[in-house]
C-alpha cells in the first residue's frame, strides 16, 4: 500500500455522497414507482453501511499487538472488506436482479419520470465527485501502473473496495438514467425492468472481482511485487550483506512483516555481527516506514 494514499478521505467522500444520493433516490422511487430507481436507492444505502464497516475495519486495524495477537489486528481490515464485497453481492446485486425480474413479470407504469431523471443526474454529479476523490488516492497508490494492474496487485483492501463501489455506483446511475429515458421515449416498461437487471448484474460482477482480490489478502499475501523488488534491491545494496538468501514478506493491513535470511560480510566478533544486523534492520525500517516487524537470520545457505 502506498504511504501517500489517504484511504480514509476516499471512504468519507463516498459515505457523504452515497447518503445524499440514497435520500434523493428513495424519495424519487416512492413517487415514480421505478424499479431501477428503487434498486439504486437500496444500492446507495448498502454502500453507506459498507463504508461504515470499512471505517470499523480501519479502527480495529490500529489495535496494538498482544500475546493473543502477536502480529496485531491489521488483517481485520481484510475481514471487513471481504464482508463488504459479500454485502454488495447479496444486498445490492441480488436485490436488483430480483426487482428487475419482478418488474418483467408485473410491470408498473412510471410516475413523474422527469423527477427520477433529475435525481439520477444529481446522483451522477455527486457520485462523480466521490469517484474523483477516490481516483486521486488511487493514482497516488498506483504510480506508473495501469488501473487493472493496480486492481490486481494492490494490498490496500479498503481503497480497492471504495474504488469498486464508486465505479459500480456511477455506472449503475448511468444505466438507470438510460433505462428511464428509454421508457419515457418509447412507453415500453421493458426498458425499466431490463435496466434494473443490468444494474444487478453489474453489482454482482464487481462484488465477485472484489471478493477474489480480498480473499487473497485474507489468506496471506506478501507485499506488492514492485514493493518487494524495492526491498530486495535495498538489502542487496547494503555493505553489511554479502548475499540475500531468502526474503519473505506478509502484508498485515497497513503494516508489513519481513523475514530475511542473508549471508553477512565477515565480522570480527559475534557482537559485530549483531550490530551489523541491527544496523540493516534500522535502515530498512527507516526506508520502508510500513515495516512493523522484521526477523533477520544470518546464514551461509538457504
Amino acid at each position: 500500500m502506498s504511504a501517500n494514499a489517504n484511504s480514509l478521505r476516499a471512504i468519507l467522500l463516498a459515505l457523504g455522497a452515497n447518503f445524499a444520493i440514497f435520500l434523493a433516490k428513495l424519495f424519487a422511487a416512492l413517487l415514480t414507482g421505478s424499479g431501477a430507481m428503487l434498486a439504486e436507492a437500496v444500492h446507495s444505502l448498502a454502500d453507506c453501511g459498507n463504508q461504515g464497516l470499512l471505517l470499523l475495519g480501519m479502527r480495529q486495524a490500529r489495535r496494538p499487538a498482544s500475546d493473543d495477537y502477536p502480529l496485531g489486528w491489521g488483517r481485520a481490515l481484510y475481514f471487513w472488506s471481504f464482508l463488504v464485497a459479500i454485502l454488495l453481492f447479496s444486498v445490492g446485486g441480488m436485490f436488483s436482479v430480483y426487482e428487475g425480474l419482478h418488474k418483467l413479470h408485473d410491470p408498473e407504469p412510471l410516475k413523474w419520470p422527469w423527477l427520477a431523471l433529475g435525481v439520477l443526474l444529481f446522483g451522477i454529479v455527486a457520485e462523480s465527485f466521490s469517484m474523483r476523490g477516490c481516483m486521486v488516492e488511487v493514482n497516488k497508490a498506483r504510480g506508473a501502473q495501469n488501473l487493472w494492474t493496480w486492481f490486481r496487485e494492490t494490498r490496500s483492501s479498503e481503497l480497492l473496495v471504495i474504488f469498486g463501489e464508486d465505479l459500480a455506483a456511477l455506472l449503475g446511475l448511468c444505466v438507470a438514467a438510460l433505462a428511464i429515458g428509454a421508457t419515457m421515449l418509447t412507453g415500453n416498461l421493458l426498458f425499466d425492468a431490463l435496466g434494473t437487471v443490468v444494474i444487478g448484474v453489474l453489482l454482482l460482477v464487481v462484488a465477485v472481482l472484489l471478493a477474489i482480490e480480498v480473499k487473497a489478502l485474507l489468506i496471506g499475501q506478501g507485499v506488492e511485487p514492485r514493493r518487494r523488488a524495492e526491498l530486495l534491491r535495498f538489502l542487496e545494496s547494503r555493505p553489511e550483506i554479502a548475499d540475500v538468501l531468502n526474503l519473505i514478506t506478509l502484508q498485515m493491513g497497513p503494516d508489513v512483516m519481513v523475514a530475511v535470511k542473508a549471508r553477512m560480510q565477515p565480522a570480527a566478533s559475534d557482537r559485530a555481527l549483531i550490530d551489523a544486523i541491527n544496523t540493516v534492520e534500522a535502515a530498512m525500517k527507516a526506508q520502508f516506514d510500513d515495516i512493523r516487524w522484521s526477523f533477520f537470520e544470518p546464514d551461509v545457505v538457504d
